[in-house]
């Protein structure tokens, strides 16, 4: 069915504009609330927040659509995604939620629900919850008033995660004498992940860590790494990590000021497992949009690369599906299920660094695993209609696939989000991926 809240990635939007606004959040809690009630045991919700300055008003309005169905709520306050989830699990709560709108800027949030195994929901139960928003007010029971949920705040969150993430660093090493630069994008992680890298012993340089309600990832953060590999040069650091809003996407920079990308981290950490004799699967989980070079890396050690379609929920759901234990998006969504059960940028960081340090190299040789092949990306925006069921579209993507047959690929697909269609190619040559994008791209407009 169409959806109308619920987009690849939770509720997302401009607040107070759209879906996003108080009113809708609190249906939100009062639906999913509802979705949730089974049995007669006080039923829990746990809500955890980035740093926007939207998630006050969002919060107080899930607390009152919880508590108003008879859902205890517990908040805890400012916490990456990965972590929302995993107390989801701990604390044996029947429903997880996380305030973000991830890698966007301020004035957008959004809203993830995590069901009680700490996984995200499934489609099923997304429309279910749709349903409830858009139904009938006597769909919606609200609690007597002896049973109305209550809520509090526990402050003991983000220590409670930072020791989680700690136990997923291997016990017989240390970061003692690496110099670590750590940007957490002004946004959820920006007390934990700083205090992780301490407690384990590396020298931390911290920026993006002043949070003011309306600088999350402004200039800083895994989407504009420029800042980070600045202070990476200026301190001499080993390494540089960069985090998104909500802590859930990782991109590296090595000690020359290099970025790396997920691909390159998704091959450190699966040959890093392959060699432990821990990788499951026998090769690693990815989308479309990861590059031929990691395929070609993975194939020379013996190892595999599924691929799926976009989004970190369909890389999980293969995952889960086929019993791997690595996957992710060259965007820098790791997850890594032995840890959790979703994308987790500091857990991902820290089995990054474990490998530089058994290495005993610089992170720019032990990160650099493949030169990555030309690949080119352009959106063509479209009127209406279906431009890449056109016969025209189609032949001309016949003939670059035969051109390319051997030497490189093609990727085509509709943005969720808006009228775009996305072409992307990537080959050996660089000329030839160019002609193929432009190609395909004025087809797609010519039909259009």
């Amino acid at each position: 069915m169409a959806r109308k809240y619920f987009g690849t990635d939770g509720i997302r939007g401009r607040t107070n504009a759209g879906a996003m606004t108080a009113a809708t959040a609190m249906k939100v809690g009062m639906a999913a609330g509802i979705h949730f009630l089974r049995g007669d045991h006080r039923h829990r919700v746990v809500i955890g927040k980035d740093t926007r300055l939207s998630g006050y008003m969002l919060e107080s309005a899930l607390v009152a659509g919880f508590t108003a169905v008879g859902m205890d709520v517990v908040l805890l306050g400012p916490l990456p995604t990965p972590a929302v989830a995993m107390l989801t699990q701990s604390m044996r709560a029947d429903l997880g939620v996380m305030i973000s709108a991830s890698h966007n800027p301020f004035a957008d949030n959004g809203i993830k629900l995590f069901g009680p195994d700490g996984f995200k929901l499934s489609d099923e139960a997304e429309a279910a919850i749709e349903a409830l928003i858009d139904g009938d007010d006597d769909a919606i029971a609200l609690a007597p008033s002896d049973r109305i949920g209550r809520a509090r705040r526990i402050d003991d969150a983000q220590g409670r995660y930072i020791h989680f993430a700690k136990g997923t660093f291997p016990s017989d090493l240390r970061l003692d004498g690496v110099r670590v630069v750590i940007d957490c994008a002004h946004g959820a992680a920006y007390r934990v992940a700083p205090t992780a890298l301490w407690e384990l012993g590396a020298e931390v340089v911290a920026i993006g860590v002043d949070p003011d309600g309306t600088n999350i990832n402004d200039r800083v953060g895994s989407t504009a790494p420029d800042a980070l590999a600045r202070t990476v040069i200026e301190r001499r650091a080993d390494l540089g990590i960069a985090l998104d809003g909500d802590a859930d996407r990782l991109i590296v920079v090595d000690e020359r000021g290099r970025v790396v990308d997920g691909d390159q981290l998704m091959a450190t950490i699966a040959t890093g497992y392959a060699r432990a004799g821990t990788l499951r699967g026998g090769g690693l989980v990815a989308t479309v949009m990861s590059n031929l070079g990691l395929e070609r890396h993975l194939a020379a050690q013996g190892l595999g690369l599924l691929r799926t379609s976009v989004g970190d929920r369909h890389v999980l759901e293969a995952m889960r599906g086929q019993g791997y234990n690595v996957g992710g998006e060259q965007s820098g969504h790791i997850i890594l299920s032995d840890h959790g059960t979703t994308g987790d940028g500091l857990v991902a960081a820290l089995q990054v660094l474990a490998e530089v340090q058994r290495a005993g190299a610089p992170a720019s040789q032990v990160l650099h695993h493949f030169d990555p092949l030309p690949q080119l990306l352009k959106n063509v925006r479209f009127s209406g209609g279906r431009p890449l069921d056109d016969a025209r579209v189609q032949a001309v993507v016949a003939e670059v696939e035969a051109e390319l047959a051997g030497r490189g690929r093609l990727v085509l697909r509709p943005s969720g989000t808006e009228p775009v269609i996305r072409v992307m190619a990537e080959g050996e040559d660089e000329a030839e991926v160019a002609r193929a994008v432009d190609r395909i791209c004025d087809a797609v407009r010519a039909a259009a």
